[in-house]
């Protein structure tokens, strides 16, 4: 599936291998009177973990909602391989402790793409929710208000959610910010367990101890891409140290 953006010029073809998953070029994207991506080309491999890294304000958040298509760039390319949408899951600031939601209706709302959300839900649908709800560990606290869960319990309710969408593409932003160590590696193990099952799953982060236990890292600066790779590649100490001494 290829997504074309406005553009004042053409720009080559997109190389898409058998191994890749998104492959994105010359992206510009942000808010209005405010620029954030700027010229911004790479790729996420499938079946791999991928972080997206840099301080606040770098780009990160900007960049995974226009992977998930919920930001539209001014311009660039972006090439899918898939036809299924990608499932995302937003910070967990971005859904309000005030909406009256339990655990399973959060989760139900990932079969909306399916059904639209004034659509019943069918057998199948119930069954990929309760699956979720067990892969995730809260089947327990399914009938629990949302905003009574501890931030690692509504995390994991968030994950079920994007899960519950069956796509094969994953992506989150900042799902182990504010967690407390357990709750930071349950969640970790659960989404390198969810690459060997097949799906691609990018993060934003700006935790280096979660970047570097990914496959591949996307470094942002600035709005600009500074540098992809091998997170030994690309979190060196001097790179980092550049990226510090420009905030």
């Amino acid at each position: 599936m290829k997504i074309m953006f406005n553009k004042s010029r053409p720009s080559p073809a997109l190389p898409l291998g058998p191994t890749t998953s998104l492959h994105f070029s010359e992206l510009c994207a942000g808010y209005p009177g405010r620029p954030v991506l700027r010229q911004v080309r790479g790729e996420i491999t499938r079946l791999t973990m991928t972080a997206l890294v840099g301080p606040n304000g770098s780009g990160k958040s900007t960049l995974l909602g226009v992977l998930a298509g919920v930001i539209k760039p001014t311009s660039g390319d972006l090439l899918r391989t898939s036809d299924r949408p990608p499932a995302f899951v937003p910070q967990r600031g971005a859904v309000g402790d005030t909406l009256p939601l339990t655990v399973r209706q959060t989760v139900e709302m990932g079969r909306w793409g399916e059904r639209g959300p004034w659509r019943r839900l069918t057998a199948r649908d119930h069954a990929t929710v309760d699956a979720m709800l067990d892969r995730l560990s809260i089947g327990d606290l399914a009938s629990r208000q949302l905003g009574e869960l501890s931030g690692g319990q509504r995390q994991r309710a968030l994950i079920a959610q994007g899960l519950a969408q069956e796509s094969d593409l994953l992506l989150l932003d900042e799902p182990t910010t504010g967690l407390d160590p357990e709750a930071r590696d349950r969640i970790g193990t659960l989404l390198t367990a969810l690459v060997a099952d097949g799906v691609t799953v990018v993060q934003a982060t700006h935790d280096l101890e979660v970047a570097r236990a990914a496959d591949t890292c996307l470094l942002l600066q600035n709005g600009h891409l500074a540098g992809q790779g091998r997170p030994d590649q690309v979190l060196t100490t001097s790179s980092l140290t550049r990226l510090w001494q420009t905030l």
